[in-house]
């Protein structure tokens, strides 16, 4: 079988896909896709076929780039755009680059859309051995996978199977001129300095050295799905009906989880978090047992990379985008028919009869009390009995009427006037899927 038709199997799982996207940098296995995906589509009925090169303007020579590919497309009659993006000083300018550009392809794909990329067996093999030498577990070394969910689409790596060496001799076999990266010959990053050095050494000895690293890194992905697997089955229990479904949080209730070992508890969360942030390191898992173990009344919290682990109660929920700062205080609410924005705090809706006076939306500062059957409670205690978390009480939305606490958002219960105020809370700021984590 040769390249192309490697590739056209390969993708007959997503032939019914609304378009093919493929992430063209310029550079050989990139190159090598297009081309090899274009000669398909003279001969096969496929997907429409568009490119994007994401430009970084990390390196002056960079500047060229952008006309190399669009050139490429024009020659095999593929429609092309350049998406610009700013890389965030980070401590790893690779991953940095790297995150801005897959955020950048998820942004552009459609529904259903499935974005191609040409990484190949001995970036593969790469991968792997970079991480196996930062120590990485299953999860890592499981290197990346041949697909994942990205944006409204799907992101897949048709060439994960194919040698650089293949690449190369189809690319000249076919006249193909492409890109080389100057930054890829800086032996000071780690994978070039894998690539150029250690790689070949290994090689020498082992000549199928790459494409057993691979292979390996396929076996630690069957061996993923497995503890996957039983990860989803520990978790069914722990994500019953949280107590406030107007909460948009993923949460988790703990006497599930406790009843697991500390090895199924651990690959638990880790399924469950690795759509939502990046994973801790070994020496900082002991979050998990500070958050675990408290006691009931405590609200201990784990830091992670890309939001909060929080504990209330019996559960322990996941704070991320706004949820991590404190909101500013409420805008007049002028018309109660009309909703009112909450900056950084989402929405507010009144339900019932229309309102009139002096009325403000406050958060709670303490000391605020209700009138209720005919007696005055303190919010403290009425919060309390309703149960609602520690992280919600400063952020929700009270009701004041010529300076009186009126209403409490989303509690029916503690309103002393005929309707209902209704809160719709911000969102985290990751779409929560229990499969579909960044690898």
């Amino acid at each position: 079988m040769n390249l192309a038709e490697h590739v056209l199997a390969c993708l007959h799982p997503w032939r019914d896909a609304p378009g093919w996207v493929v992430a063209l940098s310029g550079g050989l296995d990139s190159t090598v896709l297009l081309h090899a995906l274009a000669t398909l589509s003279r001969e096969h009925a496929l997907p429409p076929i568009r490119a994007i090169h994401v430009h970084h303007g990390l390196q002056a020579v960079a500047q060229g780039w952008p006309a190399h590919c669009a050139r490429l497309c024009e020659t095999l009659g593929i429609p092309f755009q350049t998406l610009a993006v700013q890389v965030a000083p980070d401590a790893s300018l690779e991953q940095a680059a790297r995150q801005a550009r897959y955020a950048a392809l998820g942004a552009a794909l459609g529904e259903r859309e499935v974005l191609l990329t040409g990484q190949h067996q001995d970036d593969q093999a790469e991968t792997l051995l970079l991480r196996l030498l930062r120590g990485a577990g299953v999860r890592g070394a499981a290197a990346m996978p041949s697909h994942r969910l990205l944006g409204r689409g799907t992101l897949y790596r048709p060439l994960l199977d194919v040698s650089r060496t293949v690449l190369e001799g189809y690319a000249k076999g076919q006249g193909l001129s492409w890109i080389d990266d100057p930054s890829n010959k800086d032996h000071r990053h780690q994978r070039n300095y894998l690539r150029h050095d250690v790689i070949p050494r290994l090689t020498s000895c082992w000549p199928a050295a790459s494409q057993n690293l691979a292979r390996s890194a396929g076996h630690f992905a069957q061996a993923l799905d497995l503890l996957e697997a039983v990860a989803l089955d520990d978790l069914a229990p722990a994500c019953d009906t949280p107590p406030f479904p107007w909460l948009p949080l993923p949460s988790l209730a703990l006497a599930p989880l406790r009843a697991l070992s500390e090895a199924r508890q651990r690959n638990a969360l880790q399924t469950w978090l690795a759509p939502l942030t990046r994973l801790p390191d070994t020496a900082h898992w002991a979050g998990w047992s500070a958050v675990r173990d408290a006691g009931g009344d405590a609200q201990p919290l784990w830091a992670l990379a890309d939001g909060t682990l929080c504990r209330a109660g019996d559960r322990v929920w996941w704070l991320a985008g706004a949820w991590q700062h404190v909101p500013a205080a409420p805008p007049a609410w002028v018309d109660t028919a009309a909703p009112l924005a909450l900056p950084g705090n989402g929405s507010l809706f009144w339900d019932g009869p229309a309102l009139s006076g002096d009325l403000q939306v406050r958060y709670r500062q303490g000391g605020e009390r209700l009138a209720l059957a005919h007696r005055r409670r303190d919010l403290k205690r009425l919060l309390n009995e309703a149960r609602v978390p520690g992280f919600v009480r400063g952020r929700l939305p009270l009701l004041f009427a010529g300076g009186h606490l009126v209403a409490v958002a989303n509690l029916p219960a503690l309103s002393s006037v005929p309707g209902q105020l209704r809160w719709q809370p911000p969102t985290v700021d990751r779409v929560f899927e229990m499969k579909g984590a960044f690898r």
